[in-house]
């Protein structure tokens, strides 16, 4: 089937779909090695230390190469950037298997940051090109739930699978599957020179590569919307990152542990569909922003602060995780609305990963920190509810006229 620009408004809407099954694959790789972790310590002799590198280096690339990638993909095309990064990613799997040593390992989870980074990046960009403007918002709520489903996925088949095969089976299906993924959108997703083709009236007047880099990082709008994503992202990862732990030494079980924690992650996708609907009808998205991050901060304050059940507890961190969904898929919405043109979207959906990934790397910590201060998870609230305000802060100042 030849891709064109006129082709039908249903098959650019299953074109686009599959942009988001290429992000659920590329989150599984995000997610594969906590269940693996124990093994892999026991079996390479990871240190403490070691280990925290290994999780944390796939944020690496993130957190240093968002704005530089989403120029690299404005350039190349979004599409062969999605290519460009499943292969990556399938590559950096099977090799992780073939050269079975601990710094190796540690070369190809960063390369498996780079192309989980440039696969996640330009799919925003790529889908506004597949869909039409009317049903835009509903599929990225679509895809704001690629990261929530990949996590849910892997955490209940990946510990399964483990339970019955070393991580190199584990490590080896994902490279066959992300490879599967590649060879689908380059049958079924429309070539770039296709989709970009035609005027881009907006163009900014600077077409090289600094100029629109200058435009993105001048943009009061995008900066705000990138640091309301560390904001959120910081919280969510530190949050769930913890929580089979907070579990288990409540008392419960590892293997309840992690299907509470898989629960508490997936419902994240229900928020995420919820503001693709909501901003379909025309809510505005700083109501949207608001409304996460005041119950991200109750739902964490309820959790860790108060004497209660729990049941409600459960029901407090769920409410955290679910309506806390609604705040990604509006941030990627805004990143598009924002940009300061069509050739700065790459780079301005990129700048909001960036900030996203340090919040990911800089979570985590800042609770745990807090934490061993406290000796408990008690004032875990507190660090989680200053991130929480300035959300909000932020989000009462974004786009003003704009959204």
């Amino acid at each position: 089937m030849q891709a064109t620009v006129n082709a039908p408004a249903d098959s650019s809407n299953q074109a686009a779909y599959l942009v988001v099954l290429a992000g659920i694959c590329a989150a599984l790789h995000i997610w594969k090695l906590p269940p693996a972790l124990p093994e892999l310590q026991k079996e390479l002799g990871l240190s403490l230390v070691e280990s925290g590198f290994l999780l944390s280096l796939v944020q690496m690339a993130g957190m240093t190469l968002g704005l530089t990638v989403g120029l690299f993909a404005e350039k190349i095309g979004l599409r062969r950037c999605v290519l460009v990064g499943l292969l990556l990613l399938s590559a950096a799997s099977a090799g992780g298997t073939v050269f079975g040593d601990k710094t190796a390992l540690l070369v190809f989870r960063a390369l498996e940051g780079c192309g989980f980074l440039m696969v996640t990046m330009p799919a925003p960009g790529l889908i506004r090109r597949l869909v039409q403007p009317a049903v835009l918002a509903r599929v990225l709520g679509v895809w704001g739930c690629y990261m929530p489903i990949g996590t849910v996925i892997i955490l209940l088949f990946g510990s399964w699978l483990l339970s019955l095969a070393d991580w190199r089976l584990l490590w080896w299906l994902m490279a066959a599957v992300t490879f599967v993924m590649l060879a689908a959108i380059a049958r079924w997703v429309p070539a770039d020179s296709a989709r970009a083709a035609g005027p881009q009236p907006d163009r900014p007047a600077a077409d090289s590569g600094w100029g629109i880099v200058k435009a993105t990082l001048t943009s009061r709008d995008i900066w705000f919307a990138a640091l309301c994503f560390g904001a959120y992202s910081g919280q969510w990862v530190a949050i769930i990152g913890f929580l089979p732990s907070i579990y288990v030494a409540a008392g419960i079980s590892g293997t309840a542990a992690g299907v509470m924690t898989a629960i508490v992650a997936g419902s994240n996708a229900f928020g995420n569909l919820a503001a693709g609907r909501l901003l379909q009808r025309g809510v505005k998205p700083p109501v949207l922003l608001c409304t996460g991050f005041a119950v991200m901060a109750a739902g964490a304050f309820c959790a860790f602060a108060l004497d209660i059940p729990a049941t409600a507890k459960f029901i407090s961190v769920l409410l955290f995780s679910a309506v806390g969904g609604l705040i990604p898929t509006t941030l990627f919405l805004l990143g598009i609305r924002l940009a300061p043109s069509v050739r700065a979207t790459s780079t301005s959906i990129g700048w909001l990963q960036q900030c996203s990934s340090f919040g990911q790397f800089a979570g985590p910590p800042l609770v745990a920190w807090v934490a061993t201060q406290a000796g408990g998870w008690q004032w875990t609230w507190l660090a989680t509810g200053l991130c929480a305000l300035g959300g909000i802060a932020m989000a009462t100042r974004l786009g003003k006229g704009k959204v």
